[in-house]
């Protein structure tokens, strides 16, 4: 009872409650109660030892802090953020503006301890005798604690019990501010205040709110902003300027009383205080856009994004690195180049309208480091329909943000011929290429499981005109001769065929395994542009895969540095791959891409088209870079065929590898690579791979054949294969009905069940 008593005496506690209860009756008989202030008033001394307390050191977890993205030349593409705060130093933060803040909030800040009782005592009772809350009765130091203790605060329940109004959750706070008094100047406490509190409008900190109210730096506000931003604090949420008419008002309102403290405390004359009470608002409403939707860049910044949040390197779990991604202050830069990631968008938007419901999308990496330096997409991201607008990374993998891919078609096909080259195959041999392949037995082809995956109910054919004739590594690969890839593959393997794509890097796009059946050669699986063009970039650096890099460079918020290096091995011989680019030159001149032409320095790709024009892609690359472009529609490519439609405002009877991909490739190439010095491939061991060994093409009859325009040397080519349009040659469809490229396992829609489950393609 007497420790009651004792307290109830303590006039400490009573300015406590008093403070916590808000009853203006008990304030003023509070006020009249108090011992006089000043002389032999109360000091902060015998209130600390009235009330026995101690200093308790405060966890100051790092605030959260804005991340930015910035591209390979410095320049910053997007920003992520919790909180929109960017802490600054208190010599970054305008006098005035510190001025502003202690003559409202506490104006005795730098002669008081930890615990101002003369200052609350006054405001208990200017706030009474004004009929309002017009002066802080906490220090400054005290306001930072509560601060932290909100935003530490991970639950509800703490963030309630951080700011309970209980005499225990006071003292608790006055514990704290005792120690952090003696941890920290007067200026740095008043420099932690500043880049803490919140402001309102999503602003938190100084430097944030100055640049969302008046599109500024926090150095370079002046008397009528400082005062604005001083007023604010207080209570945030009813004077944000964002709510509506009356909140800003509020805010108004608050300005003049803060310039009227000023003016009372001889910071500012009589005069300035008239002529800034007579100034508008002035705010501005200067958005802080975060996230990738507001990025310029929106689809590399979601490869970035997704990037760090499956990289255990950066974070126990996901929400441990999505909680480092929006409050860690990293300064992360990329690989992107601004000129080629230009370079693909126009020449995407050249051939493709945001409008259209196909979209095209383009991937550009560096052979021999695997830095991607360009995505981009024909539609826009974002979540209207309306606007026709992605909401997924359609040019990136599941993993990184995007779907289901497309598939691959005829690019597939080169896995097949790097196989068979690594085999010990040469240029000159082959097999004969009728104009459709059936499989003699299930045990044609077997699966890297051993089982058997063939589908002798099925037969693959080449395009609707046929086409035929003994055909070799290269002009079956110019002209993407479905039955005669078929046959390699028996050849050397379906597994290894596999394994060879898997070398190169090649996965599903949905993250799931490899579909390993009997038309895997003809690209069945489904696959996205960054795969695509960093597996052909292996041969462009003989031989070496990296793994896609997007990151570079990793600052903390205390500006430590960490480095990201190429991860690159050796996975295919040096001259295996030289001999594919030799083959995949000839593509320009003598095969499916002739019609568009090289880009006047080595090149080399492939052109492919899936079953029933769902999809069509060109991969290619010179030494210096490699890139993929994809085509199809996104509502589903078994549903929405690239027949009979309008592409760019240009009609196309059917699309083809080379009608829209091609084209794309060779514009975008063209511009990325200006300035950059030609570099050659290596020449083709030609003791090793010039010639034939058992598959030789058959002696040429003495009479003179025709010679189809798809294959100047071979007298048995009539210009027709599997990736070409009936009329000459390029990327036709290659499977007749019930096909197992059109479902990709085996069967086709209707038909008899092969071995294998059924793969649905693309849609």
């Amino acid at each position: 009872m007497q420790a009651q008593r004792k307290d109830r005496s303590n006039p400490v506690l009573n300015i406590l409650r008093l403070v916590i209860a808000g009853s203006a009756a008990g304030v003023l008989a509070a006020a009249v109660a108090l011992p006089a202030i000043g002389g032999a008033g109360i000091s902060t001394k015998s209130a600390v030892e009235g009330l026995n307390l101690k200093p308790e050191e405060l966890d100051e977890p790092p605030l959260s802090e804005r991340t930015e993205l910035f591209d390979a030349d410095g320049k910053r593409i997007a920003q992520f953020y919790f909180e929109n705060r960017q802490s600054v130093t208190l010599d970054k933060v305008a006098p005035i503006m510190q001025t502003a803040l202690i003559a409202i909030e506490d104006f005795r800040f730098y002669q008081h301890g930890p615990i101002d009782v003369e200052g609350t005592a006054r405001a208990l009772v200017k706030n009474l005798t004004s009929g309002g809350v017009t002066q802080g009765g906490s220090s400054i130091t005290q306001q930072y604690v509560k601060q932290v203790l909100v935003n530490k605060a991970e639950t509800p329940e703490e963030q309630a019990a951080a700011i309970a109004p209980t005499i225990s959750r006071k003292l608790s706070e006055l514990r704290y501010a005792m120690a952090v008094e003696k941890k920290y100047s007067k200026n740095q406490i008043l420099e932690k205040y500043l880049n803490i509190a919140y402001f309102g409008a999503g602003a938190h900190g100084i430097q944030a709110a100055a640049r969302r109210f008046f599109d500024k730096p926090a150095s370079e506000l002046n008397l009528v902003e400082a005062a604005t931003l001083a007023g604010a604090v207080q209570n945030p949420a009813r004077t944000d300027p964002n709510v509506g008419p009356e909140s800003r008002q509020r805010l108004l309102e608050r300005r003049n009383t803060v310039l009227d403290r000023m003016r009372e405390l001889g910071k500012i004359t009589h005069e300035q205080a008239a002529e800034a009470k007579a100034k508008k608002l002035g705010y501005k409403d200067v958005k802080a856009p975060g996230g990738c939707e507001a990025s310029k860049y929106p689809y590399f910044c979601l490869y970035v994004q997704y990037e760090i949040l499956n990289n255990e390197d950066f974070g126990k779990n996901q929400e441990e690195r999505r909680k480092l991604l929006q409050r860690g202050g990293l300064r992360i830069k990329t690989t992107l180049d601004p000129k080629m990631q230009a370079a693909a968008e126009k020449a995407i938007k050249k051939y493709v309208s945001t409008k259209d419901k196909p979209v095209a999308s383009q991937a550009i990496v560096v052979p021999g480091t695997g830095e991607i330096k360009a995505m981009a997409a024909s539609r826009k991201f974002g979540r209207s329909k309306k606007k026709n607008e992605m909401s997924y990374n359609i040019v990136a993998d599941a993993a990184h943000g995007g779907g289901r891919g497309f598939q691959q078609g005829s690019t597939a096909k080169v896995y097949t011929l790097a196989a068979a080259l690594e085999e010990g195959m040469k240029y000159g041999d082959g097999f004969p290429s009728p104009d459709g392949y059936t499989a003699s037995g299930y045990s044609s082809f077997k699966n890297c499981k051993g089982q058997n995956v063939g589908d002798p109910s099925h037969t693959v054919r080449n395009s609707s005109e046929g086409g035929g004739g003994f055909k070799t590594l290269e002009t079956g690969t110019w002209g993407s001769v479905n039955t005669f890839f078929i046959k390699l593959q028996e050849e050397v393997g379906l597994c290894d065929t596999v394994q060879m794509a898997k070398k190169l890097g090649v996965k599903r796009a949905d993250g799931q395994k490899l579909s390993e059946v009997e038309t895997f050669t003809l690209g069945v699986n489904e696959v996205d542009p960054v795969t695509i063009a960093n597996s052909y970039a292996v041969f462009a650096s003989r031989g070496k895969y990296c793994t896609p890099l997007a990151i570079t460079e990793i600052k903390d918020r205390n500006g430590t540095a960490k480095q990201y290096k190429p991860k690159c091995s050796q996975v295919l011989d040096e001259e295996v791959a030289d001999a594919v680019s030799g083959i995949l030159s000839g593509v320009f001149t003598k095969g499916t891409m002739t019609e568009v032409g090289g880009i006047g320095r080595d090149a080399a790709g492939k052109t492919g088209t899936t079953d029933n024009y769902m999809s069509a892609w060109f991969a290619g690359y010179t030494p210096n870079l490699s890139s993929a472009v994809s085509l199809g529609d996104p509502r589903g490519t078994s549903a929405h065929k690239l027949i009979g439609i309008t592409i760019g405002g240009r009609y196309y009877p059917y699309v083809y590898g080379s009608s829209i991909s091609g084209r794309i490739w060779k514009d975008s190439m063209l511009q990325a690579l200006k300035g950059v010095e030609p570099a050659e491939f290596a020449p083709v061991d030609r003791s090793r791979f010039g010639g034939c060994t058992e598959n030789c093409a058959p002696k040429p009859k003495k009479k003179k054949d025709e010679e189809g325009p798809g294959d100047p040397f071979d007298i048995f080519d009539p210009g027709r294969g599997g990736d070409g349009p009936p009329d000459w040659r390029g990327d036709g469809p290659g499977d007749g009905p019930g096909g197992g490229w059109r479902d990709g396992g085996g069967r086709g829609r209707g038909g008899a069940a092969g071995p294998t489950a059924p793969i649905t393609p693309g849609d």
